[in-house]
């Protein structure tokens, strides 16, 4: 699915004054940030408390709504989760919830998942089969509504074979269905049928994860560690989560010592190389940034107008001053790091003289205005971008600048998801996507295949189609043949290239800045389109060590 996330900010911002009226508990955000970070850097101070700076809004932690589907959560577990020693690799997943790695039958239809014994949730219930049945149901329950559910449509059922034993029934072969068993487990008891967004889940989580939420208020969380966590009770017993969702402000409580570490926007964070006892963390992810081209424009559907405009756009350029060095250049959504199922020849060099050349034998002529037109139709339209989030505002920037060299009006405008949900059509979109990394089908599905009822508003949002890809992804998708697999992935590019439906820009490398405090972090690991406090250095806070 195509920024799943970017969805589920927008939820949050709605039901902001719901939270506030639910919250487990009210607490003042300055006395928090008062006095916390001395304890934090202090390797002898105990209990250890850390706080950190969010851009994302607190709440929304109901696991059928996709909080924590990763396997990266201080609330919940997966039957996997990811195990990294680089983000330069994909992650491997292994048990978490689950006893053992999941079993497959011959031709990986039905995938059988033995369950750890004597796990808790936070409220004290035992953690048995009719749990993971009753989440990944709740997922698929059209009653739900969650914003998940088309991610998990090869399943057809879920069982318990007894109350450690799960079995996943699939529509189809899927080789991959490993990477769809992160997901966070709720209790049976918690699940109520009703709309996602509407469950108590979103304020109250129930989950067996290392932390328990404690209190919560529309701009703070407090997460106190679970004492009787399966996997031993964390060191930091203590994780503060302060919502401030402009850069500058979070730049500044760190620089002013209320917090111990944030997220921020790489030439920001570039701000604090070097700076005494401060580290700059440039995590690599699969989270890419680009345009999605509107179908019902008469100059973005021309399949030439689109090739175009993928040769005149300066990736290299982008990532040096917009994300100060921190990302590679895209073409497509398939990064080097998926191996033999990357294509380094699938690339688009930067050309814009024959961009131009494309443009004028495509019968789109320089007007008098410099301005490119065919007929009555004008080379324009217009990007839209979510107004808080800089490094898509300076992207599109870049994007505009770059096809005004060629002669293409593009139009830029900061809004919100709610208004760019009624321009699907007629609007451009810088977009972000690469949410489920873990293996190249979740990874680039949504974003290239047609579109379905079922797919996501953002996945492939004009509904182009690419000769080929449907029956390559398709195939990939059911094959249980890893080589097979790769030769389908490229396949898949080589067609992208021939036939592009948008200007893919860059993969991130996401940029966090903290204090330094003596712990042993462990091992970055490769990030999804999702980042944050969730992520980053605190990734596997549960596992920190002194």
């Amino acid at each position: 699915m195509l920024a799943v996330d970017d969805a589920r900010t927008r939820r949050r911002n709605r039901n902001r004054s719901r939270a506030a009226h639910t919250a487990v508990a009210l607490t003042a955000t300055g006395a928090v940030l008062a006095g916390c970070s001395a304890q934090a850097t202090d390797p002898s101070a105990t209990p250890s408390r850390i706080v950190l700076a969010d851009a994302q809004p607190l709440g929304d932690y109901n696991p059928v709504n996709g909080y924590g589907e990763l396997g990266v959560s201080p609330l919940y577990d997966g039957l996997l989760r990811p195990a990294s020693t680089s983000d330069r690799t994909l992650p491997d997943l292994i048990p978490a919830l689950a006893a053992a790695p999941p079993t497959p039958n011959a031709d990986s239809t039905v995938w059988d998942v033995e369950l750890r014994r004597g796990v808790a949730f936070s409220d004290g219930s035992a953690f048995d089969a009719a749990d993971v049945v009753a989440t990944y149901d709740a997922v698929l329950d059209p009653a739900s509504a969650s914003e998940i559910a088309a991610s998990y449509t090869m399943i057809d059922e879920v069982t318990a074979v007894d109350d450690h034993h799960v079995r996943f029934t699939l529509d189809y072969p899927y080789y991959a269905f490993p990477a769809r068993l992160t997901l966070g487990i709720a209790p049976s008891e918690e699940l109520d049928g009703g709309p996602a967004v509407e469950s108590p889940l979103n304020t109250r989580p129930v989950g067996t994860g290392p932390y328990r939420l404690t209190e919560l208020t529309p701009t703070e969380a407090r997460f106190e560690a679970n004492p009787d966590y399966f996997d031993g009770a964390p060191e930091v017993t203590e994780l503060v989560t302060v919502y401030t969702p402009d850069d500058n402000a979070r730049a500044q409580q760190m620089r002013a010592g209320g917090i111990d570490g944030t997220v921020l926007p790489p030439v920001l964070a570039e701000t604090f190389t070097g700076a005494d006892g401060m580290r700059v963390d440039a995590v690599q992810s699969a989270d890419w940034r680009g345009v999605s081209l509107p179908a019902g424009n008469p100059f973005t559907s021309d399949g030439r107008a689109r090739r175009a405009m993928n040769l005149a756009v300066d990736r290299q350029a982008m990532i040096d001053d917009v994300l100060a060095g921190h990302g590679r250049a895209a073409s497509t959504p398939v990064a080097a790091v998926y191996g033999d199922a990357f294509a380094p020849d699938a690339v688009f060099p930067h050309d814009p003289e024959r961009a131009r050349r494309i443009l004028d034998d495509a019968g789109w002529i320089p007007a008098a205005d410099g301005i490119r037109a065919r007929g009555a139709d004008r080379a324009a339209f217009t990007v839209y971008y979510p107004a808080e989030d800089t490094v898509r505002r300076d992207l599109a920037a870049a994007f505009a600048s770059d096809m005004h060299r060629i002669g293409i009006d593009v139009r830029l405008q900061g809004s919100t998801w709610d208004v760019m949900n009624t321009k699907i059509d007629t609007g451009a979109f810088l977009l972000g996507g690469g949410d489920k990394p873990y293996d190249l089908d979740t990874q680039i599905y949504g974003a290239l295949h047609t579109r379905s009822p079922r797919t996501a508003t953002y996945d492939n949002p004009s509904g182009f189609a690419i000769p080929g890809v449907d029956e390559a992804l398709d195939d990939a998708r059911r094959s249980l043949d890893p080589q097979r697999r790769a030769d389908d992935y490229r396949a898949v590019q080589a067609a992208y290239v021939a036939h592009p439906t948008y200007v893919f820009l860059a993969f991130l490398d996401h940029t966090y800045v903290s204090r330094e405090d003596g712990w042993n972090r462990g091992s970055a690991v490769m990030e999804p389109h999702s980042h944050g406090v969730s992520w980053g250095p605190w990734w596997n806070l549960a596992r920190w060590r002194r």
